[in-house]
């Protein structure tokens, strides 16, 4: 295991229990967001998430969910992110362990092919906990939205002894639509589950102050710990894989060089199925018509 430093921030190489046993003091974190892997089969740099079965899977879930409800401060929250068939049975331990707030829907459009024989999967669930209900971090005015009914349609409450316009903001609700990150989009990383930034800056904001210390064990593209150090929160990040750990290393100014190579986010371009190689910047021909390529 290795641990890279600098100032706030904390890049983990090394297997996420192993970690949060080792490198992470019980009590001390204000924020954890986990988005482990799903158990259905994703290729993550060569290693498939699949486990032998399903039964094996929920207990290695709930050996590192444990580990992570212990790591928390007192007045710490837990954002859980898991697959639609697993996540009711981890609803279900992490009852015992803390006070689920919100079971929240992340929302997605697909430009693809859904499903043909049955209704295609566009969401994410992700669970909102917390260690006391009576004392946690939500910072609702860091993350208002339009209330259409005020802000669009102006729509006047005239229930009030003075009629008035209905809120133009509000607290967002448990369905948030928030585009997937695309191959097009600035913020894309060479992994097949990256989060947004959006998302992620929505659960940051709202669950923790500045000066915090967040944690993600499966940080992946380390979009949990980039959206932390923009906020002013510290972090720390852990991830097993060597490819995932340099994209942390570099996002975060950590490290410019690994092995004595350096650090380097791979240009994107496209290559049509004409052989034509397309600019990226040209968005007159839909996605499908291009393969997409590596230019090193």
């Amino acid at each position: 295991m290795t641990v890279f430093e600098s100032g706030d921030h904390k890049v983990i190489w090394g297997d996420a229990i192993k970690a949060l046993r080792s490198h992470v003091a019980d009590g001390s974190v204000d924020l954890i967001f986990a988005d482990p892997p799903y158990n259905i089969g994703k290729d993550f740099h060569g290693h498939k998430d699949r486990w032998p079965t399903d039964e094996e899977y929920l207990q290695w879930c709930r050996a590192w969910i444990d580990l992570c409800v212990r790591k928390l401060r007192p007045a710490g929250s837990f954002y859980l992110m898991a697959s639609t068939q697993c996540m009711p049975f981890l609803d279900i331990h992490l009852r015992s362990h803390l006070k689920i707030m919100s079971r929240i829907v992340w929302f997605y459009d697909s430009s693809g092919v859904q499903a043909k024989k049955y209704f295609g999967s566009l969401y994410e669930p992700i669970l909102f906990c917390v260690k006391d209900p009576d004392r946690y971090t939500f910072n609702a005015k860091d993350i208002l939205v339009d209330a259409k009914t005020g802000s669009q349609r102006r729509l006047i409450d005239y229930r009030k002894p003075v009629p008035t316009v209905y809120n133009s903001h509000k607290v967002p609700g448990n369905v948030w639509e928030i585009a997937r990150v695309r191959y097009r989009m600035e913020e894309y990383e060479e992994h097949p589950t990256q989060k947004p930034v959006a998302l992620l800056e929505r659960i940051v904001n709202a669950s923790s102050n500045p000066g915090d210390l967040v944690l993600d064990p499966f940080s992946g593209t380390f979009t949990t710990s980039h959206v932390a150090q923009k906020l002013g929160r510290r972090s720390v990040g852990i991830d097993k894989q060597e490819p995932y750990v340099k994209i942390g290393l570099r996002r975060l100014g950590i490290q410019t060089h690994f092995n004595g190579e350096p650090i380097e986010r791979p240009d994107k371009t496209y290559v049509r199925k004409n052989g034509l190689k397309k600019n990226e910047d040209d968005l007159t021909l839909p996605l499908a018509l291009y393969d997409r390529t590596r230019v090193h």
